[in-house]
């Protein structure tokens, strides 16, 4: 009886398509979600433009590092908002912890 449960069970998962949840069929499957792009594949010209519009607060410098900061997208990139520099703003190492955590 076990023996006949087991090749069951695994004519069953055989069957099964990957990827796919057990209650939809195939061609109704969940369209698949894209990620959100990581930094190395968004627009640096964006933020370029968006720092020499904007200098940053801690060394007023246009170019460079700014310690203590983050450019932030006021829209979340995964909420639909644009990687635009009108979308952008400075905010510190501890207000983005804050929002990281909300959003």
């Amino acid at each position: 009886m076990k023996v006949i449960v087991a090749v069951l069970l695994a004519t069953l998962a055989a069957a099964q398509p990957r990827g796919t949840p057990r209650s939809a069929p195939r061609d109704q499957a969940a369209p698949q979600r894209k990620a959100a792009p990581t930094d190395g594949t968004r627009s640096t010209a964006a933020r370029r433009s968006f720092q020499r519009a904007s200098p940053c607060p801690a060394t007023g410098k246009a170019t460079g590092p700014c310690p203590g900061y983050v450019i932030d997208h006021i829209i979340p990139l995964k909420r639909g908002g644009p990687h635009e520099p009108e979308n952008m703003q400075w905010q510190t190492l501890a207000e983005a912890k804050v929002k990281d955590r909300l959003e």
